[in-house]
């Protein structure tokens, strides 16, 4: 009886061997598990992938943004441009500033009224209009002072340009969407046009 316990007990313990021998072998290397170990491949691959992926989105979706606001300043720039066309503002006799309201009032909404500029040049035939492109100049209080504003008389060839600085975000991502020092991008609407015998 306790030699059949023992050759048990022997028995048992040479199969726990073989065991522990076998599960050795099936175990790697540290340098060969390290290697074949893909548990956190996809961890890896989607922040290699997501982040390119993320600033195309980001990329994409702000040159939409400027070309959606693009077309809206110059919608704002025809309705405000029909007034002095029609001669609604020559006979008026509307100031400066009061034409910027009437730009403001087409704009309400869309762009701050503070942000906008307004700048409107005439001549007596298109070939005499200043027509080169303009660059905002500013005082120490930040308020722009080279726009003019000029609505001329009957059949006057008129040029009106309506500016807004829209603000870039992202960094390198802004893919040279601004055109401005400061990093913002000058959104310019413009009309020309001759005016109206009124």
């Amino acid at each position: 009886m306790c030699g059949g316990a023992a050759s048990a007990t022997a028995a048992g313990i040479h199969e726990a061997w073989k065991l522990a021998r076998l599960t050795r072998r099936k175990q790697p290397s540290p340098r060969v598990g390290f290697v074949r170990d893909e548990r956190g491949a996809t961890a890896v691959e989607l922040a290699l992938i997501g982040i390119p992926l993320i600033g195309v989105l980001v990329a994409a979706l702000q040159t939409a943004i400027i070309f959606f606001y693009d077309q809206a300043i110059q919608t704002v720039t025809n309705t405000a441009a029909r007034q002095i066309m029609t001669g609604s503002v020559q006979t008026q006799a509307l100031t400066q500033s009061q034409f910027q309201t009437v730009v403001c009032n087409a704009a309400s909404g869309i762009f701050p009224c503070a942000g906008l500029m307004v700048d409107v040049q005439s001549a007596t035939s298109f070939s005499t209009l200043n027509t080169a492109s303009i660059t905002p100049t500013f005082n120490s209080n930040g308020v722009v002072n080279n726009m003019n504003f000029s609505p001329g008389a009957q059949n006057a060839a008129v040029i009106v340009r309506v500016m807004y600085d829209w603000p870039v975000f992202g960094g390198p991502l802004g893919l040279g969407l601004a055109n401005q020092a400061n990093g913002t991008r000058l959104m310019v609407g413009t009309a020309v046009f001759k005016t109206e015998p009124y």
